[in-house]
């Protein structure tokens, strides 16, 4: 018997063979897939198509719907903090009223007259009080240096004094609910 051996390709045919290849599957590929199915089964796959064409319009819907309820949300907090803030600087400024209406007062009086610094006293008293009542603390400035509370500006060697103590204040600091607005201003022992 004879055996038969295939032929190699040759090189030269090789990119011929490839793109015969190539060009059959395109056209395999190009031609739509026919399926073959029965009426009822057209009807159940033309129905579950609806059924999915609807979820989706229902679902774009709501996503628009949020959209927009989120910008409406958006633009009525803006308003309503905006409105806020203003109304908050309008009540801080109506308890200072009577402060300025004393400072008034005072500056219409003689500096010389008898009672005019007491008057001046008792004007800082009362700016103090309506301060305190709208929250403002004043941060404690004697003790031990705390970097969270007070800025150090100055450093002196004082004897007996352990180092980190407060040694003087120039400004006093102030909070507001635990909130810093302006730290201590210090001298702190070295």
């Amino acid at each position: 018997m004879a055996s038969r051996k295939s032929k190699p390709v040759e090189p030269a045919e090789k990119p011929e063979a490839v793109e015969e290849i190539a060009e059959e599957q395109k056209e395999t590929a190009e031609q739509p897939e026919v399926v073959t199915m029965t009426q009822e089964e057209l009807e159940t796959v033309k129905k579950h198509i609806d059924e999915l064409q609807k979820k989706y319009d229902d679902t774009v819907a709501l996503l628009q719907r949020n959209q927009a309820d989120f910008d409406n949300f958006r633009k009525r907090n803006a308003s309503v903090r905006a409105d806020s803030y203003e109304e908050g600087r309008r009540d801080c400024l109506r308890a200072l009223l009577p402060v300025l209406d004393d400072f008034d007062r005072v500056a219409e009086s003689d500096p010389g007259a008898d009672g005019w610094a007491d008057g001046v006293k008792l004007v800082h008293k009362k700016f103090a009080e309506i301060l305190k009542k709208e929250g403002l603390e004043e941060i404690p400035s004697d003790g031990a240096f705390d970097p969270e509370l007070h800025n150090a500006v100055m450093t002196e060697a004082v004897d007996g004094m352990e180092s980190g103590n407060i040694v003087q204040t120039f400004q006093k600091g102030y909070k507001v609910k635990d909130k810093i607005i302006r730290h201590s201003m210090v001298k702190v022992s070295e």
